[in-house]
């Protein structure tokens, strides 16, 4: 699929930078003019998706975290972040509603939950020790 417009974005594991991610994606985002509602969306699925690697992938270290925005031919919102961090061993176990591995640190376990409805498509990718990518995608619906 053609890429129209793209841009890279690499920061810091601090848990402030979450809301970096969600201002970056938001400013990138406002040339495919998306509805306030699919731009909230978004911007809640980016939030969970840095939290994850923020507080499950670097959980006792600290690292970068890159982040992607793609808009593709068709209208196509890409967005894939990445961390090195720990890595999830369990993929199918880890997007359960409501399984956190932390919490200690009171986490309600709903982080894959939030980005699966709030995009058209989640995939996660993970190598214990090597650290997860998740790619999300999601059509604006506002120019057809």
């Amino acid at each position: 699929m053609k890429i129209i417009n793209e841009v890279k974005f690499s920061m810091p594991s601090f848990s402030v930078n979450e809301s970096v991610a969600r201002a970056v994606v938001s400013s990138f985002l406002i040339q495919a003019d998306p509805t306030v509602e699919e731009l909230a969306d978004i911007r809640t699925a980016v939030s969970e998706a840095v939290t994850n690697a923020v507080v499950h992938g670097y959980r006792h270290s600290s690292g970068k975290i890159e982040l992607v925005v793609r808009i593709l031919e068709g209208n196509i919102i890409y967005i894939k972040i990445k961390d090195k961090g720990c890595g999830i061993p369990d993929i199918e176990k880890a997007m359960q509603p409501l399984f956190t591995t932390a919490p200690e640190e009171e986490r309600s376990g709903l982080g894959f939950s939030v980005m699966e409805s709030f995009t058209d498509k989640l995939t996660v990718k993970s190598i214990v020790g090597k650290g997860t990518t998740i790619i999300m995608r999601k059509k604006l619906k506002n120019n057809e």
